[in-house]
């Protein structure tokens, strides 16, 4: 569990906890939603993080959270919409090793969680010191004979 020691009080414990007080720190609380429905989405996807992508171990937990993304980015930008958020940031860190060792059709049966994190990973800052993921924008190979 992260602890994030500050100078004045106790600790602060648990990575939602931490990662919105660095938010509100920082004056980016647009991160964490505009609209009342926006942060109660921004919640949820925080809480989806912590509870099934950290604790998701098995080969099939993961390819249940890749179905359950899939479906759920089908007509969205980003998690919580058309906004990036926290939950886009939170959510691209849990899953970096999960799409690192995905294969080129295993990345093409998920196009919509692909596409999503690939934006994610070239948005400024996020990448940060992780490996960036390749992603084949045009087939090498075709069904035309």
């Amino acid at each position: 569990v992260p602890v994030l020691q500050t100078n004045n009080g106790p600790g602060l414990t648990g990575l939602m906890t931490i990662a919105a007080h660095l938010v509100k720190q920082a004056k980016k609380d647009q991160l964490l939603g505009s609209t009342a429905e926006e942060k109660a989405v921004v919640q949820q996807w925080l809480e989806y993080r912590v509870t099934r992508v950290d604790g998701g171990s098995s080969k099939e937990d993961t390819r249940l959270i890749l179905k359950d993304l899939n479906i759920h980015l089908e007509d969205k930008v980003y998690l919580a919409g058309n906004i990036f958020t926290l939950a886009d940031i939170l959510m691209y860190y849990g899953l970096h090793h999960v799409m690192v060792e995905l294969t080129v059709q295993e990345k093409e049966k998920h196009l919509n969680v692909s596409r999503w994190f690939s934006h994610i990973q070239h948005y400024p800052g996020v990448r940060q010191h992780l490996p960036h993921v390749v992603f084949i924008k045009n087939r090498l190979y075709t069904n035309a004979h």
